[in-house]
Formats: structure tokens, C-alpha cells, sequence
């Protein structure tokens, strides 16, 4: 099915819920609603398999919304010398950008250096380095590597220290965003045939003959209990992955170790302009950005072990400091605690390894891993967003090796465009947001109720029913989280929008007005900066 022939209703929650209960059995189906397991449905469905996929919250609820918000083959891994993985993730990202040229798009990043403490060898050094990403990229290269002096830095990057700065080196990379993107790839796997239904969590995985053969879900909306019967099961639960399984062969199941990293977000007179910072290594060996996003700076991130994992991560104290005190190093003007508009983290699904050691998460390798247990049930995770196409490729081959699938057709998304992927880009993804993110679509939302009534920060009537209507938005988080990014770019305005959100929803669902007080203590944490 082409994407131009797409029917805008396909991600109707009510009509995925009908065709749950009604469909007898799927080749497979999909535990998780993030990056991985939406890649895997599409994957899945394009290649003519029936498919299901249950998310237990919204899509992208956890990490795959809560990400650095860049489409990178990942410079760290090339100074660690793994250069397949550093290969892999250059072919992805040119993929992303190709497939969803509104959501995804090259960034230019500027690496500074300073004189006067030392460092005067930082330039050619790093410049070596990120010559050597480029070449690794070969045709996929979004650009050329350059020196800058002082002055082409200043002019490149208003917002910059300037002090002791001697220059910088100039790459490029991708930025993206998230949630937007899961979405897309939700929807596009609904229009190729998958069912695809959030708010829908696990009870119970089902067997027959000592196999995994579905999982018992609940709609989470009327309270109703649903046998889902497939030939395979997939786990992509991402952090969670370990609970699934336990629900299985292996209750001691401890697959990944969590890693949290933070973000704090500040207002664009931090670093104006269209450029972004890199810190390659800061005083304890971590990469640190500032970057230009949806009309504000990103700082971030961090890299801390916990031993817990948690679906809204507590920002430490330890890591505030540290996101502040390295910014301060490098721009201009320091941005202090008052001037954060949002915080907020995520846990990413780290692979343990064999020592079961997690005391040092950023050097435990970012790649993923694909188990098929005994019971066929076939668990993924680790990797990142970039490579989520080549982990859905993986999974399938995986389970076709294991027999729990039968096609003969190849993997078709390394060049399919998604929902909404226009032909032309007229913006960038660092400009505030707006109807632009909907691409293609964006002549859509002139035709709903609404469209030129603004509540603030880009977000219009037509935007919330739309979400509703055709991206199965079902809550006030779900639309200022997630289908549009207030909520992580200025928790106080977020807070003020939830009434008028509310409102929208209750009268596109036909239900009562959802009660705001538990969003608006949510917007509270995403604006209180520990410490």
C-alpha cells in the first residue's frame, strides 16, 4: 500500500481494538509500543505477515520519547573502535533522514577548543577523529568536516565562549523528533494491515505444548480481557524486558542494566542559531550537547546506574550539577538552575553483561541483542533509536531462523517513506513547533475545527483533534507529551494548556472532561529542578 493512498482513520483505537478481539490468530505479535517493537510491526506487516502489537501505556511512552534527540552513527563508539557498530548506525541514519525527511534532518555540530589551558591539541585531534566518522560514512556523509578558526567559530555559533577559544571543528550528524517518529511508524504500520493498540498491557503470556503461543492483554480503557493468540511472540519492552520474560521460562531473568541519563531544557539565547555544541569529553570522560530544538537548547545527558527502573526517572542533584557546570564551561552565559523550562529523563536498556558488572554503564556496549528461549519467545534490547530499522531487520531474521515465522519476501523498509514524509522540507527541526511537523499531512489539519484557533507554542484546536482522531491520542499527557513536545520543552506552559487539551479530547471522545490535576502534577516535576 502506497502512503499516498493511506487511509487517515488507520490508527483508530476503537477500530485496532475490534480487530484485535475478532482476528482468531497473527503470525505475530508485538509486546511493545517504542522504537524497536514498532520497527519490528512494520517490518513485519510490509512484508505481507498479520501482525498485532500491545503497548501498556502510549507509544513511545518510556525511553523511545525520551531520547538525546539524534539520529547518529555515535562518534563515543568510534573512539571506542567499534566500527561496525559506528558503520551500522551511518547506514540508519541516512535511512531515518531518507524516510522521514520532516521529523529527521541533518544538524551541523561544532566541536570548540580552547588555548590557555593546555589543550591546544584538541582541534587537530578531535578534526582527526571526526575526519575519520565522514569517511566511515562514504556517500551516506551529510556533510564535509571542517577546521574554523576563532573568528568562523564565533560567527557560526553566537553563544560560545569566548574566552581562550582558538576554534573548533565543524561535522554533521542527524537530529530528530522522537515521538513524533514512533508515532509515524505506528500509524504506517496500521496502514499496511497491523493492528496496533496502546493502553492495552500484558497479563499473561499464553502456551501450548510448552511453547509461548500469545499473551492474555487487557484494554485498559473498559477494564476487558483479550486472548491474543500468534505463532510468535516478540519482547521489545525495552527496560522491561526482564518482566516479560519472567513471565515465562526464566523468573530470574536480568537481561538489562539500566542506565539513566538526563536532559535539561533552557530558551534559545543560550546558543541562538541552527548549529550544535559538542563536548567530546568532559572532566569525568561523558559527551555532553547542547543542541537547537523545536525552538529551544537541549543540554543533556547523563549516564548513571540504577538499580530500579522507573517509567518518569528522578533527575539527581549530582546530575543537574553536572549538565549546568559543563554548559557553563562552554557557552557564554551559564545557564543556572532558574532558567531550565524542563527536565526530564529516561532509562536506557543496556545490555548486562556476562559479569553482570554495572557500575561503569557508559563503557557497556550500546548494541543490541536478540534471544529466542526455548518457549520461542524471542526478547530484544539493548541498541538505540538510530538502529531500531536494523533491530527490527534482526528480530525477523531471528525468528524465521528459529521457525517461528514463515515469508520468503526480503525487508522493505530501508526506503519506505512514512506517513507524512513529504517532498520538499520547507523547515527545521530546530524551529519551534507547528503544523510544518506534519509534513505532508499539514493541509490536513486546515480542514478540522480549529485550525487557526492557537492555545500556545504552536499547538492549535486542529492539531488536538487530530491527534485524537488519527494518532490515538487518548490523554492530555498523550498530546503534550508525545504528539506535540510541550510538556518536555516548557513544563509551565503545558500546565496551562491542559484545561483548554482536556476539553478537545472529552468532546472528539465523547466522554467527560478527563480530570487535568494528575497532568498538572506531572508538568510540576518536569519544572522542579532538584537541589
Amino acid at each position: 500500500m502506497s502512503a499516498t493512498t493511506i487511509d487517515h482513520g488507520s490508527l483508530s483505537r476503537q477500530a485496532s481494538l475490534q480487530r484485535l478481539k475478532q482476528t482468531g490468530r497473527f503470525d505475530l505479535l508485538v509486546v511493545g509500543g517504542g522504537a524497536t517493537g514498532l520497527g519490528v510491526a512494520l517490518d513485519a506487516a510490509t512484508r505481507g505477515l498479520s501482525v498485532a502489537l500491545v503497548e501498556r501505556d502510549d507509544f513511545a511512552k518510556g525511553t523511545s520519547s525520551r531520547a538525546t534527540k539524534l539520529v547518529h552513527g555515535g562518534v563515543r563508539y568510534l573512539a571506542q573502535g567499534n566500527l561496525n557498530l559506528v558503520r551500522e548506525a551511518l547506514r540508519e541514519r541516512k535511512a531515518i533522514l531518507g524516510n522521514a525527511p520532516h521529523l529527521a534532518q541533518p544538524l551541523s555540530f561544532l566541536v570548540p577548543a580552547f588555548g590557555l589551558k593546555g589543550r591546544l591539541w584538541d582541534r587537530p585531534f578531535y578534526g582527526t577523529g571526526l575526519m575519520m566518522y565522514e569517511l566511515l560514512a562514504g556517500k551516506a556523509s551529510l556533510g564535509d568536516t571542517h577546521f574554523l578558526n576563532r573568528a568562523e567559530t564565533i560567527d557560526t555559533m553566537p553563544g560560545v565562549r569566548t574566552d581562550d577559544l582558538i576554534g573548533s571543528v565543524q561535522y554533521w550528524d542527524g537530529q530528530f523528533d522522537d515521538a513524533r517518529l514512533a508515532v509515524a511508524l505506528a500509524r504506517t504500520a496500521a496502514a499496511y494491515g497491523a493492528v496496533v493498540l496502546n493502553y492495552c498491557p500484558v497479563q499473561a503470556l499464553l502456551h501450548a505444548d510448552g511453547k509461548v503461543s500469545g499473551a492474555s492483554v487487557t484494554d485498559a480503557e473498559s477494564g476487558e480481557d483479550i486472548d491474543v493468540h500468534a505463532g510468535c511472540v516478540v519482547n521489545a519492552t525495552g527496560v522491561w524486558v526482564d518482566d516479560l520474560r519472567r513471565m515465562d521460562v526464566d523468573p530470574d531473568s536480568h537481561m538489562v542494566s539500566p542506565s539513566q541519563g538526563i536532559h535539561l531544557v533552557v530558551d534559545r539565547e543560550f546558543l541562538p542559531g541552527d548549529h550544535a555544541l559538542l563536548v567530546p569529553k568532559t572532566h569525568d570522560g561523558r559527551v555532553m550537547f547542547a543542541l537547537p530544538w523545536l525552538g529551544k537548547v537541549l543540554l543533556g545527558t547523563t549516564d548513571t546506574p540504577r538499580d530500579s527502573i522507573e517509567s518518569e526517572p528522578t533527575p539527581l542533584v549530582e546530575e543537574v550539577d553536572f549538565i549546568l557546570g559543563e554548559a557553563g564551561k562552554y557557552l557564554a552565559r551559564a545557564p543556572l538552575v532558574a532558567d531550565v523550562r524542563s527536565i526530564w529523563g529516561g532509562v536506557r536498556p543496556l545490555v548486562r553483561p556476562p559479569e553482570a558488572g554495572a557500575a561503569n554503564t557508559k563503557d557497556i556496549s550500546r548494541e543490541h541483542v536478540v534471544v529466542v528461549d526455548e518457549s520461542g519467545l524471542v526478547t530484544v534490547t539493548g541498541g538505540k533509536w538510530t538502529t531500531y530499522r536494523a533491530m527490527a531487520e534482526d528480530v525477523i531474521e531471528h525468528c524465521l531462523q528459529a521457525g517461528l515465522l514463515e515469508l520468503s519476501e526480503p525487508s522493505r523498509t530501508i526506503e519506505l517513506r512514512l506517513i507524512g514524509a513529504p517532498k520538499t522540507v520547507t523547515h527545521k527541526i530546530s524551529d519551534p513547533p507547528g503544523a510544518h511537523l506534519y509534513g505532508a499531512e499539514a493541509t490536513l489539519l486546515d480542514e478540522l475545527p480549529g485550525h487557526q484557533r492557537e492555545l500556545g507554542m504552536g499547538l492549535t484546536e486542529a492539531i488536538v483533534r487530530f491527534a485524537v482522531r488519527f494518532e490515538a491520542a487518548r490523554t492530555v499527557e498523550d498530546v503534550l507529551a508525545r504528539r506535540s513536545r510541550i510538556l518536555f520543552l516548557d513544563a509551565e506552559v503545558a500546565a496551562e494548556l491542559a484545561e483548554d487539551v482536556a476539553a478537545i479530547i472529552a468532546e472528539e471522545l465523547g466522554r467527560g472532561v478527563e480530570d487535568v490535576a494528575g497532568f498538572k502534577k506531572l508538568a510540576q516535576r518536569y519544572r522542579t529542578v532538584p537541589g
